[in-house]
């Protein structure tokens, strides 16, 4: 153990004030969801980063996601030939790798893992493992059944997970669709963990392991700042009560591919168009505040960084010390982090990356916890689109869901930064679940 363990313990109760000093209300707060979902996370985090069988259940399992990531680039090898070769590689016909290309090397993995997780569905494996949490989460957190089967939900899936609440949207109070909104924005898809993966095996070869154990931290973390943010002050219909998830069963194995793969490929449509506007819009923001801050900069004497990922790197440093980043690595994480809330975890994953190639980072304490860290569609773009996705379900919430959206945005940023503080508490240079 080292100071930083001590650091990112303290940053659990400093983050969970921050939430409380945005509380709507607060005086009505889940203590017992607060200790029960604490004590969980914690279990578990003890369990996967100190107990030797845990950790060595997870790198089977990041072996196994790894193994099943190389069935998937079989597709798009077909498809696209030498430009799906990731780099280093050699076909079959030996010819070498052109490079690392997003669109024909990461992107088709979304596709492969939307028909899995749609088979995976087809079979009953996932509808009884989101409701053995989904319970588990009732029970132990005193929250409504909706609220958990859909905290449950994010745990596998995306944006879709509102659909598995749909029938109780109608009826929910104002903290539960906070509570929606938060445990989507801040947890990620199976389907688009892989394509994490596919970024960051080649400088992070226990990646998968980690994203896997954050995905099941996340949720917990996202239901405790939700309920801090905004306090459940009604009575939910579902109170206590397990509920059963709600979903269309595809007629045969094969319509469940089909139907996976055509929503894998409107996912990665999404994200292309997503990440071409943003970075645009991004771009041609910094040029104008870029232009301005150096006026600014030559008049006061000033150094600062005047672009958005600039700004937001600043802002996020204080929080990227407290979740326990040593500080000779702060400085470049804290952007990383900072910039996800404006150009997605996309991108911020790939600079990860990239600056992990490079030897930019002298931890690999810093590695982990800021792949904790950035596990979650906690980013304005998201936002609109849970909003708009879960308006769409229950037209007559519109209004509600868009007063909640902002605050769901703060509790959901502080829930990733929560998962980070509880791996950021076991992990330790000696674990077996490091860097690599």
């Amino acid at each position: 153990m080292s100071i930083y363990n001590l650091v990112s313990f303290c940053g659990i109760f400093i983050i969970m004030g921050i939430a409380w000093l945005f509380s709507a209300q607060k005086s009505t707060i889940n203590w017992r969801l607060i200790r029960g979902a604490l004590g969980l996370q914690a279990a578990f985090a003890l369990f996967i980063f100190i107990v030797p069988a845990g950790s060595r259940l997870f790198l089977a399992i990041n072996s196994a996601v790894i193994t099943v990531l190389g069935a998937a680039s079989a597709g798009s090898r077909f498809v696209f030939g030498r430009l799906a070769l990731p780099p280093g590689a050699v076909s079959d016909a030996g010819e070498p790798s052109l490079g690392f290309f997003l669109a024909f090397q990461a992107f088709p993995t979304i596709i492969f893992f939307s028909a899995l997780a749609s088979v995976l569905y087809y079979t009953g494996v996932l509808p009884w493992l989101i409701r053995r949490f989904a319970a588990l989460f009732t029970r132990l957190f005193n929250i409504s059944g909706a609220e958990a089967l859909c905290a449950a939900s994010n745990i596998f899936a995306g944006v879709e997970s509102a659909l598995t609440v749909k029938p109780y949207l109608r009826d929910m109070t104002r903290s539960e669709l906070c509570a929606v909104l938060t445990c989507g924005m801040a947890t990620v898809s199976s389907n688009v963990l892989a394509l994490y993966v596919f970024t960051l095996q080649e400088q992070f070869p226990t990646i998968a392991g980690h994203l896997m154990s954050a995905s099941i931290l996340a949720a917990p973390s996202a239901l405790i700042m939700s309920k801090l943010v905004v306090p459940e002050s009604g009575a939910p219909v579902t109170l206590g009560r397990c509920v059963e998830p709600y979903y269309e069963r595809d007629k045969s194995i094969f319509e469940a591919i089909i139907n996976g793969a055509n929503t894998g490929v409107r996912m990665v449509v999404g994200i292309v168009a997503l990440l071409l506007a943003v970075l645009g819009m991004v771009a041609l923001a910094d040029l104008g505040m870029t232009a301005l801050g150096g006026l600014i900069n030559s008049a006061a004497g000033l150094q600062v960084d005047w672009s958005l990922r600039g700004l937001a790197g600043s802002a996020f440093y204080p929080l990227t010390v407290i979740i326990g980043v040593p500080l000779e690595d702060a400085a470049l994480i804290a952007r990383i982090i900072g910039e996800r809330l404006i150009v997605t975890e996309v991108v911020s994953y790939q600079h990860l990356a990239a600056a992990i190639a490079a030897g930019s980072i002298a931890s690999p304490r810093s590695t982990v916890i800021a792949t904790y860290a950035l596990c979650g569609f906690a980013h304005l773009a998201s936002m609109a689109i849970f909003i708009g996705g879960t308006a769409a379900l229950v037209p007559q919430k519109t209004a509600e869901l868009g007063r909640v959206g902002f605050r769901a945005l703060l509790a959901a940023t502080l829930a990733c930064l929560l998962t980070a503080c509880i791996a950021g508490t076991f992990y330790t240079s000696g674990s077996i679940l490091n860097a690599g």
